[in-house]
């Protein structure tokens, strides 16, 4: 458990609106205050859109950064498996370190928390709820120093991330896709409005 006060507490963090008072971390302390660059995007991404996460962050943790993302199923997960390929990785959790969620990735939490660190404001009984992960999606802007939209629908999770991240002052990126893929429309939208 780390406290608001405590010299592991992230700097970056520190900085955004409501920091969160504590943070429980199952890994490696250092590499929260590491530089980020967060990966999100559709759960139910395109072949493509797995494929440009998993690359792009290999690529990242390659110049030295650590890939910070929800560990959600789709982009997220394609991008902690891309960053473990060769360097560090945060998952940033929706519920409480005693409830991985999505179940199906225990064994990816598990590999995070060698090579990096799991992360979460929630008490460890916590169970998943559909409110944590707005919560959650500011922590892992607010870690990083930018996000990058792999793939994400007009209303997604991944554009509240990127909202969060604008207010925050961070970088927000965006992948193009095709015109007639639906999880393109989201980055589009941020690419549209610059």
């Amino acid at each position: 458990i780390i406290t608001y006060d405590n010299e592991h507490y992230p700097a970056l963090l520190k900085e955004i609106a409501r920091p969160p008072s504590l943070l429980y971390v199952k890994g490696e302390l250092e590499s929260l205050s590491m530089p980020q660059l967060a990966i999100v995007g559709s759960r139910k991404p395109s072949p493509v859109g797995l494929e440009n996460a998993a690359l792009f962050a290999r690529e990242l943790v390659e110049s030295g950064f650590i890939v910070t993302s929800g560990m959600a199923l789709g982009v997220d997960g394609a991008a902690h498996r891309g960053a473990l390929g060769g360097g560090k990785t945060i998952a940033v959790l929706g519920a409480g370190m005693g409830h991985i969620y999505p179940r199906v990735h225990r064994g990816l939490a598990g590999e995070i928390a060698q090579k990096g660190a799991l992360v979460s404001e929630f008490p460890l009984a916590m169970q998943p709820r559909p409110e944590n992960f707005p919560r959650r999606n500011r922590i892992i802007s607010g870690l990083s120093y930018g996000v990058l939209v792999v793939e994400a629908a007009v209303k997604s999770g991944s554009l509240i991330t990127a909202r969060c991240a604008m207010e925050q002052g961070r970088e927000v990126f965006a992948l193009p896709g095709s015109i007639h893929n639906q999880q393109s429309r989201g980055c589009h939208e941020l690419i549209r409005r610059g």
